[in-house]
C-alpha cells in the first residue's frame, strides 16, 4: 500500500464513516496488508502531510492510523499486539510476547516537518513510564531524525525511567531484515535499551544523546554491520529529504492559490483560518452564562 493512497482513504472516511467506524476500518485494512504491502507505510507514518488540517478530524485518523501500524509492527515481529481504545492518559498499544514472558505498552508519535519547536512534553516520556503500569517495557516511537541530537532531557528520563526511545526507522531495519520473535530469538532486549545503556552512562552525561551506543547494540543483536546500519539511514535520510521537498512544494502552490483570492475571498479565508467567529462564540457562551447565573441582562 503507498502512503498517498493511505493519505486517501484517511480524507475519504473522514467524510462518510463515525470516527469510530473509520478507525475499524483502517485497522481492517492495515492488518489485512501483507509484510510487501505494509513496510512503505512504516518509515511515512512518522511525517503528518501539511494538506491533513491541523486539529481535523482527518488529522485525528492519522493518528489513530499511526497506532495501528505500530500494532501491526509489533505483529510483524512476533508478538500479539492491540490498539487500545482508550487514548486519554494512556499509552497507544499494548503488546505481548508469545513465547516469553513479557508484555509492554506503546506509543506513537507523528510530527509535521513544519513544526519544529519540539520539547520533552512532546514525546511524554515520564508519562510513558507511568502507563507501564504492569508492565514490563514501555517503547516511545517517534521518527528517527525528529529526535533532539544533541542535548535533551528526554534522554535522562528514558535512562533513569527505562523507556524504550524507539524509532520507525528501527522498525523497517527490523523488518527488512526478516528478524522475528520465536522461542530462540528474544526481541526483548530491544525494549531493554536504555536499562542497558543507563548502567555505562554517567550522571553527567545522561542529558546527552544516547543513539550512537543504542545503534551499536542493535547492529549487534541483529549481525548486521554498522556500516549496514548506516546506509540504512541514509536511504531514510534521503527519503525525508524527498518527502520535505514535496512538503514545501505544497505550501507553494497553496500561496500561487492564494495570490488568486480576490479582496473579499481573502478577507473570508482569514476570518476562518483565525477561528475568529469560534471564538466570538466561546466568549457569547461564557457571557450569557454569567448574565442567566446572576441576572444580569
Amino acid at each position: 500500500m503507498k502512503f498517498n493512497e493511505l493519505c486517501s482513504l484517511i480524507n475519504d472516511l473522514a467524510t462518510t464513516m463515525t470516527f469510530q467506524e473509520a478507525g475499524n476500518q483502517l485497522e481492517k485494512v492495515i492488518f489485512n496488508c501483507s509484510k510487501k504491502d505494509f513496510m512503505p507505510l512504516i518509515t511515512e507514518i512518522g511525517t503528518i502531510p501539511e494538506c491533513i488540517g491541523h486539529d481535523s478530524t482527518e488529522e485525528k485518523l492519522y493518528s489513530k492510523v499511526s497506532d495501528i501500524i505500530l500494532a501491526k509492527c509489533f505483529h510483524e515481529l512476533g508478538l500479539k499486539a492491540i490498539v487500545l481504545q482508550e487514548r486519554s492518559n494512556s499509552a497507544d498499544i499494548e503488546a505481548k510476547s508469545i513465547y516469553h514472558d513479557y508484555s509492554l505498552v506503546g506509543d506513537a508519535k507523528s510530527f509535521r516537518l513544519s513544526r519544529t519547536a519540539k520539547n520533552q512534553k512532546d514525546f511524554k516520556v515520564e508519562s510513558m513510564d507511568h502507563w507501564r503500569g504492569d508492565h514490563d517495557y514501555s517503547v516511545l516511537v517517534c521518527p528517527y531524525f525528529q529526535y533532539p541530537k544533541t542535548v535533551s532531557q528526554i534522554y535522562e528520563q528514558a535512562l533513569n525511567n527505562n523507556v524504550s526511545l524507539f524509532s520507525w526507522e528501527y522498525f523497517s531495519i527490523l523488518l527488512q531484515n526478516n528478524m522475528k520473535e520465536t522461542e530462540k530469538i528474544n526481541l526483548s532486549i530491544l525494549w531493554n535499551q536504555s536499562s542497558v545503556i543507563s548502567g555505562d552512562t554517567s550522571v553527567a552525561d545522561k542529558n546527552n544523546c544516547f543513539f550512537i551506543p543504542q545503534n551499536k547494540n542493535i547492529c549487534n543483536f541483529m549481525h548486521i554491520s554498522d556500516d549496514t546500519f548506516e546506509a540504512h539511514l541514509s536511504l531514510f535520510k534521503q527519503s525525508m529529504i524527498e518527502r520535505g521537498e514535496a512538503e514545501i512544494d505544497f505550501w507553494k502552490r497553496k500561496i500561487e492559490e492564494i495570490q488568486t483570492y480576490s479582496r473579499e475571498k481573502a478577507i473570508n479565508e482569514l476570518i476562518v483560518s483565525l477561528k475568529l467567529n469560534e471564538k466570538i462564540a466561546a466568549i457569547t457562551k461564557f457571557t450569557d452564562s454569567l448574565r442567566k447565573d446572576y441576572g444580569y441582562k
